[in-house]
Parts: structure tokens; sequence; C-alpha cells
């Protein structure tokens, strides 16, 4: 994989990443577990569809698709899916940096066996 493919291939990975911190962010602002019933749905679905986190978080699914969709076509689904891994470790950090959740010693050895096995698919 060329660094431009591994670029692309990295963004959309990021962006990816950023949107479910967003998405989470807007959830939080909102108080929590959203509870839907046949009588707050729509209240509801507009309510968190408003939270401006929550509108970047989209925004950022949007742009990670077509980012991803160039990423792909120059190269093997076998090398780039698995780089989705990476979306977990930045996830998982981004969490515990902006949204202060706990990162246990468990989770910390998992994100790296995770990059390990990143870095060996980047090798291949």
């Amino acid at each position: 994989m060329n660094l431009t493919t591994f670029a692309f291939i990295l963004s959309g990975v990021l962006l990816n990443a950023v949107a479910q911190l967003c998405l989470k962010a807007g959830t939080n602002r909102l108080g929590g577990a959203i509870h839907l019933t046949a009588d707050n749905w729509f209240a509801t679905g507009l309510k968190v569809a408003t939270q401006l986190p929550i509108m970047a978080g989209l925004a950022c699914y949007g742009i990670s698709l077509v980012v991803w969709i160039i990423g792909l076509s120059r190269t093997d689904v076998t090398v780039a899916y698995p780089m989705l891994s990476l979306g977990y470790v930045v996830g998982a950090l981004g969490a515990w940096m902006f949204l202060g959740e706990a990162i246990s010693p468990q989770r910390l050895l998992a994100i790296g066996v995770i990059m390990v096995g990143v870095a060996l698919l980047a090798r291949s």
C-alpha cells in the first residue's frame, strides 16, 4: 500500500472514530440514555437530530464514507478492512481524553495487540 492510499484509509478510519465520539458527546448532552416510546419518538428524534455534536458526527460519517470509498478503490479489501481496527484505538483514546471514560489495563493491552496487528497488515 502506498502512502496516498494509506492516507485515504487512515483518514476514513479517523473520521469514523471522530463521528462516534461526536455522537456520544451529543447523547451525553441529552442526559444519557435515550428512551423511545410510541408517544415521544418524534419529539425525541427531533431533539437528537438537532444536537450540534450529533450533526457533526453525521457529517464526519458522510465524509469518511467518501474517503473510504476512494481508499478502497486503491487497495484490496483484505488490507483495508482490518485497518478499521484502528478506529477502536482512536475511539478508546478519544473517549478517555475528551469524554472522561476509563481505560483499564486490560483494554490498554487489547489496544496494543490491535496496533501490532495493524502494523503487520500495513507492511504486507
